[in-house]
């Protein structure tokens, strides 16, 4: 286990997001001294939260200057990725300048102002979905996402120079880079969370592959666990559990559209014109599997780090 944190002033990147709003909760119940700062660059939510200030900003690095200088944070969550569920050039353009550009500012300013501990939200999706991976990747495994998808581009760079900064600077700033599975949840609007619910799912009829599947609590209060639990790494997260897409669907209630994966992207093209698509790379998860390996979050969480088991998680979005 690493040293304790002991100071309690903490800056949320992406507070507008129901996961950084339920992190936040989960903080400060365990800890009612600590003293939150979030920003973000869409609008905020009105939480009367005692030791919560949220604010809205835009991410430039005059604004995020002033705010580590005015400040003097403890400790920086990094949990602001904009969504892939849109993915036009104009939105992969903003995706790279918030994923890559922006991160390698706060990853600048918190060296520079010595920030203790940063922890940052990656995703599975960096291994990508190849008919050749192993079962359960680790966090050795190449990140391969960007290869056949171009959109998945910045959330690989991200990772990337991310971990790279992480040893490179470990003796000045514990840093903890987490890789989850699918978050679902009621709170969140992500790609998976809205697909479980859509009755307009493409659902394929020649595969079936398996999902691993968080709630939305429960990954919450592995970002909460990091602050004092984890030390400087790479961590996937996952339950050990997993589940078919057709099991998966028939829990929370959602028949979708069977379609043959020959058609997939034609299909989903055409859904694009009634705002009913999925991003092009989620096409892939419905076709090949893509499960990781938490052997190493367990080793310092414990064996039972999850409230929800799969049923359970998929249970509450039923829709």
């Amino acid at each position: 286990m690493s040293e304790k944190i002991t100071k309690n002033k903490i800056l949320i990147i992406g507070i507008a997001g129901g996961l950084a709003q339920i992190t936040s909760r989960i903080i400060l119940q365990n800890n009612p001294d600590a003293e939150i700062y979030g920003v973000d660059n869409r609008d905020v939510p009105e939480v009367e939260l005692k030791g919560l200030t949220c604010i809205k900003m835009k991410f430039s690095r005059g604004n995020f200057e002033k705010l580590f200088r005015e400040h003097e944070f403890d400790v920086v969550y990094h949990l602001a990725r904009i969504s892939h569920s849109n993915i036009g050039p104009q939105d992969l353009r903003k995706r790279l300048e918030l994923s890559v550009m922006g991160t390698s500012r706060i990853l600048d300013l918190s060296l520079r102002f010595g920030i203790k501990k940063l922890i940052v939200l990656s995703t599975f999706h960096v291994y990508g979905a190849l008919s050749d991976n192993s079962i359960f990747l680790d966090e050795n495994a190449p990140l391969r996402a960007s290869v056949k998808h171009a959109e998945l581009r910045d959330v690989v760079e991200m990772d990337q120079i991310c971990t790279n900064w992480m040893w490179k600077n470990q003796e000045q700033v514990e840093t903890v880079v987490l890789r989850p599975c699918n978050i679902i949840g009621s709170q969140i609007s992500n790609t998976m969370s809205k697909y479980l619910t859509s009755h307009f799912a493409i659902r394929p009829l020649d595969y079936n592959p398996v999902f691993q599947f968080i709630h939305e609590f429960d990954m919450a209060t592995v970002l909460a666990r990091s602050l004092d639990e984890l030390k400087t790494g790479t961590y996937n997260v996952a339950t050990d559990e997993f589940i078919s897409l057709g099991d998966a669907l028939k829990i929370v209630g959602v028949k979708g559209i069977p379609f043959p994966v020959s058609v997939a992207k034609p299909l989903n093209s055409l859904l694009k014109k009634g705002n009913l698509d999925i991003p092009d790379y989620l096409i892939e998860y419905l076709k090949n599997s893509c499960l990781i390996s938490n052997k190493s979050l367990k080793s310092f969480l414990g064996e039972d780090f999850n409230r929800f088991n799969i049923k359970q998680a998929l249970n509450l979005l039923k829709i």
